[in-house]
This record gives C-alpha cells, structure tokens and sequence, in this order.
C-alpha cells in the first residue's frame, strides 16, 4: 500500500497569494490604461475644440481684416471725390468771379418816394440805357420774413414805378434786388 503524501501548504498559500497579487496589479494596470485612454479622449475633445475656436477666430480676424481693407477703400475713394469736387467748386467759384467782373454795371437808377394813393414807399425805377430791358425785381421784408419776385420790362430811357398797386407796398429796411442776365445785379435797402 501506499503511504498518501503529504502536500506542504506553505507553498500552495504562496502561490495563490502571488497568483492574488498579480491579478490586482494586472487589474489596476487596467484601470490605468481605461483612466488614461478616458483622459487622451477628453484632451482630444478638449483639442479639437480648441482647434474650432482658433479657427473661427482665425476666420474672424480675416474678414474683419478684408472689412476695413473694403472700408479703408471706400475712405479713400469718398476722399477723393471730395476732393475733386471741392476743386470743380473752386473753378466754378473763379469762373464766375471771372464773368462777374465781365459783366457792367446794371443802367438802372432806383429811388424812391412817399405813394400818393396810399400807404409806404414807391420805388422808382429809371433805365438809363438805350435798349429794352426785361429785369427780375426781387424784394424781401426781413421783419416779416417775406419774399417776392417780379418780372419788370423797362424801355429805353425811362422811369416806370412800382409800388403797392403792382404788388408791394415798400417800408424802411426792405431789401431790393434787380437782376439781369448781361448785368451785375442790384443790390440796395430802402432807405
């Protein structure tokens, strides 16, 4: 017969201790490795986030960049049709400088005096020239604030009169003015 052997247990602990042991360092390895893949997945989705902004932001500052580019354009463009125009009023201000000083003087002679058939001023209007003159009458009440225009025909060497039966009754600080296309205009206050 057989005599049964003993197995010692001393060994048999350490084995399953070890076996113990490297089956939680293997699942804490485990764990690492899923807490550091979690953590390379988060710093991904972090980056590309990252990456959106930045290119957004990127985007931004190249249009906002091509806005004032256009902007700027226009600026300068609007500058200089100012400037153009400012000279086209500069030779249009010397051009009639120019013909103004041309023209003479209007052969009007204005007076006036007190309305026999009612009340205020009669301006008397003498054409000293020898042609028929059609001139533009313009008056203007600066106490009222009222204005008015007429069209007078004057013949040569003669006095017509206008007061308030044709239109306009004249007081003291009125403003009159005679116009002429071949003439400079005539500018005078009743007095």
């Amino acid at each position: 017969m057989s005599t049964p052997v003993e197995v010692p247990s001393k060994p048999v602990s350490r084995m399953s201790r070890g076996v113990k042991i490297s089956v939680g360092i293997n699942i804490a390895l485990g764990l690492l490795v899923c807490g550091m893949g979690l953590y390379a997945f988060i710093l991904n989705v972090d980056l590309g986030e990252a990456k959106r902004r930045l290119s957004k932001e990127v985007e931004t500052r190249q249009q906002t960049g091509a806005y004032l580019v256009e902007t700027r354009n226009r600026l300068n463009q609007s500058l200089l049709e100012i400037e153009q125009l400012k000279a086209q009023l500069q030779y249009k201000e010397t051009d009639f400088q120019a013909t103004a000083g041309i023209k003479p003087a209007m052969p009007v002679v204005v007076s006036f005096r007190a309305s026999f058939l009612g009340k205020g001023l009669v301006a008397e209007l003498e054409n000293s020239s020898e042609r028929y003159l059609t001139v533009v009458l313009t008056v203007r009440n600066p106490t009222l604030a009222n204005a008015r225009r007429f069209t007078l025909k004057l013949d040569p060497k003669s006095r017509e009169s206008f007061g308030h039966l044709e239109g306009w009754q004249f007081a003291s600080g009125d403003e009159l003015a005679l116009y002429h296309d071949d003439f400079n205009p005539l500018k005078l206050v009743v007095p």
